[in-house]
């Protein structure tokens, strides 16, 4: 084999190695049973109702910021059917509304649907997480892409949530979003 060929099969190697350690141990492979014992226990129909204050950040595909945003949300439920209202500001100017449609089993499934879906949101809630798994259309300004998002919401307290997504297209992470959630007194 020649030192090329070697050097090149060993690039390989690691890069499969580390695409199987992401997908065994990192992000991806996180459970709800993971977090099951965890207190206090969410609840999207307590957890997510009402006004709630967002801000956050994009990270792009090198794990650079990309954007900042804040976003006003107001929940409304009736009985395991729920809305969530977003209204978002970017540091770009731009402003997004979007409006999830939830319906939570009596099993803690998650059904979400949205406008800029491909399809339903199916998920999860156990312990202090929800977990979401969807495809998102980004909006033609951004490229028009589908990409498969995984969201992860931990309930810190009884007041705040810590949300964290990653987006991939063909299995590869192009970005990754972490904001707080925060319940607002009336």
């Amino acid at each position: 084999m020649t030192p090329a060929l070697s050097f090149l099969s060993g690039i390989a190697l690691m890069l499969a190695l580390y695409a199987t350690a992401q997908r065994f141990l990192g992000f991806r492979a996180q459970k709800p049973a993971d977090y099951a014992k965890l207190e206090p226990r969410v609840d999207i129909r307590k957890h997510l109702s009402g006004p709630i204050r967002c801000e956050g950040v994009i990270y792009g595909p090198m794990g650079r910021v990309t954007s900042r945003f804040t976003a006003d949300m107001d929940g409304r439920w009736d009985g395991n059917r729920g809305v969530l209202a977003e209204h978002f500001s970017y540091d770009s100017g731009t402003r997004q509304d979007r409006e999830w449609r939830l319906t939570l089993g009596n099993d803690g499934r998650v059904e979400a649907e949205a406008d800029d879906l491909v399809g339903k949101g199916l998920g999860q809630q156990e312990g202090a997480t929800l977990r979401l798994n969807y495809t998102i259309r980004l909006p033609e300004s951004a490229g028009g892409h589908a990409l498969q998002v995984t969201d992860w919401m931990y309930l810190v307290d009884e007041r705040t949530i810590v949300n964290r997504s990653q987006f991939r297209k063909f299995g590869i992470k192009v970005a990754e979003l972490v904001a707080t959630m925060r319940r607002v007194d009336a």
